[in-house]
């Protein structure tokens, strides 16, 4: 009979077989005479340009507000804060081209056109990229931060208050440096996410080649014109890409102690 430890590992290996025969499947289709000429093209060049712009504002624009929301329902108990908690899961349940249609819709209503009259306009821009991709990790930054904070006592929070700490001052002292680490960690994934990205975006923001095509949408514009060997290429600059930033991180935060999951 096998053990555990068999059993457990077996089985880890079988789900990397099957990520793995998928990504070396790709190599069957690969063309390395048209590599530099995709990859070198002005726009493959521009889209990965957005989508590397793109899942950074976007996970820094979540950051900035996933950061103080976990921490609120974190530590404190309020009116409705259940059904915010549970809101938060909608990029999670909802795909994220339903997600998308929801904001086109809403830039459709009366609310909606007034806002972009008097400001940015969000559908079928650059803007929208952004929007879309803060839209579909924000919630899920949250998530993540917040399991992060409840991991961590409140008594070190109440510690610092009676030796004269403001909640400022314990949150920015005490909270924020104990999470550093998870914190670093939801923002890795979070722009992974972002990055890969394609539903909400193509949905709000279009196709528009050298304005609002990422990688995703130029894999998705190259595959339906059945360019098997453009998108194989674009899909392992994509796979490189996240992968490769990922497994970085995790070599790292083997060295230096950084949280993961």
């Amino acid at each position: 009979m096998m053990s555990l430890k068999r059993v457990t590992i077996l089985l880890s290996f079988c789900i990397f077989s099957i990520y793995a025969l998928l990504i070396l499947s790709l190599f069957y289709f690969f063309s390395g005479e048209s590599l530099l000429s995709i990859l070198l093209s002005e726009r493959t060049l521009y889209s990965i340009k957005l989508s590397l712009f793109a899942a950074t504002a976007a996970t820094i624009f979540s950051l900035i507000f996933a950061i103080p929301a976990a921490y609120g329902l974190s530590r404190y108990q309020f009116f409705g804060k259940e059904m915010i908690d549970t809101i938060l899961e909608l990029p999670m349940i909802v795909s994220p081209v339903a997600l998308g249609a929801m904001v086109l819709i809403f830039f459709n209503n009366p609310v909606g056109l007034f806002l972009q009259k008097k400001g940015v306009q969000f559908v079928f821009t650059v803007y929208g990229v952004l929007l879309a991709q803060f839209i579909t990790t924000v919630g899920i930054a949250v998530r993540l931060i917040k399991a992060v904070m409840d991991s961590i006592p409140v008594r070190y929070e109440e510690a610092a208050r009676t030796l004269g700490a403001s909640p400022l001052q314990s949150f920015f002292t005490v909270t924020l440096p104990l999470s550093k680490n998870g914190i670093i960690a939801a923002s890795i994934l979070t722009w992974a996410k972002a990055l890969g990205e394609f539903g909400a975006t193509i949905t709000i923001a279009g196709s528009m080649a050298m304005k609002t095509e990422t990688i995703p949408i130029a894999i998705f514009m190259r595959l339906s014109t059945a360019d098997i060997e453009g998108t194989v290429i674009l899909v392992l600059i994509l796979v490189f890409l996240g992968l490769g930033t990922l497994y970085t991180v995790r070599v790292l935060s083997g060295r230096r102690g950084i949280y993961m999951g």
